[in-house]
């Protein structure tokens, strides 16, 4: 053991004193990114995360809450879970909104945050709703499903689409810096990376799952089936006269109803993929699907050739 007393942290062998002064400068001059005025504390993704979690258990209390749950006590149960869900929520949406630091931005103001947490509240009835038809369709789609238990609590692409369906109501209310982050936490989880802006109707199943990434401004009918890996993306980014992208541009699929899509498969562009098509594996699309066809290796190089 050495007998020379340790440098002091801001001493000479790592160049503290240098280091803090250069990334000063890169902070609040070179390289500023934020704006002028007080500091304010970013979203917690952990708090998100029980938020998460609190809203999941009140939609299915007796699957992700308490599993001895009766008729006299369930509502109880429910309350409780959306009373601390939708306070954090509402905490969440502000911090989000002064965070960015914009005063247009909806939850800016405390009284706005609150509205907003009760719009959200008022629309998870419909969103259960919506979730029973992706379950439903997960079990009809799926010859290894079970029973409903097995697909609510373990499919990540339940998981997944229960993080969507939240997360769209936000983008919608434009509270989008907390929808982001919601999305991500259900990336985190799934391996599925679902843009909060994508439209998805009811009745969709994801099939395993890992991989699968949905854009912004995706529309997705009813009843639709995909697998893993498949990608609905854009093709190209337009530019203003500027050379600035255009952002929100509608520029990702519209998959119309009862259409399955087959694992690996890119589709890509503001292009149409017709009622009841079926798009194979590993394929590249770039051009409108016509109802009721069948899109292939083969045919799609063909029709590209």
């Amino acid at each position: 053991m050495s007998d020379n007393p340790p440098e002091s942290p801001s001493g000479g062998r790592w160049q503290l004193d240098r280091i803090v002064a250069e990334l000063r400068l890169s902070r609040e001059e070179t390289h500023s990114i934020r704006r002028d005025g007080e500091a304010r504390r970013a979203p917690s993704r952990e708090a998100l995360q029980a938020i998460l979690d609190g809203l999941t258990e009140a939609l299915f209390p007796r699957h992700y809450g308490q599993f001895d749950l009766d008729g006299e006590n369930i509502d109880n149960f429910v309350g409780n879970r959306l009373s601390i869900a939708l306070d954090g929520l509402c905490d969440q949406i502000h911090r989000g909104a002064r965070f960015v630091g914009d005063e247009l931005i909806p939850g800016y103001r405390r009284e706005d945050a609150v509205e907003l947490t009760r719009q959200f509240g008022e629309r998870l009835p419909v969103v259960r709703g919506l979730l029973i038809s992706d379950l439903r369709a997960a079990f009809v789609g799926d010859p290894a499903a079970r029973n409903f238990p097995e697909i609510l609590i373990g499919y990540p692409g339940m998981t997944a689409i229960i993080h969507h369906r939240l997360a769209h109501i936000l983008d919608g209310l434009n509270a989008r810096l907390i929808a982001r982050l919601v999305a991500e936490i259900a990336h985190t989880r799934t391996g599925i990376d679902i843009h909060p802006g994508a439209s998805i109707g009811s009745g969709f199943f994801i099939d395993h799952g890992t991989g699968v990434v949905i854009g912004e401004t995706a529309i997705i009918g009813d009843n639709v089936r995909i697998y893993q890996a498949v990608t609905l993306g854009a093709r190209h980014f337009p530019t203003d006269d500027d050379g600035h992208l255009i952002k929100g541009d509608a520029r990702h699929p519209i998959v119309e109803d009862d259409v399955v899509i087959y694992a690996g498969a890119t589709i890509l562009g503001r292009i149409t993929i017709g009622r009841g098509a079926t798009i194979g594996g590993n394929v590249w699309v770039t051009q409108d699907v016509p109802p009721n066809s069948i899109v292939t290796q083969a045919t799609a190089r063909n029709k590209q050739g």
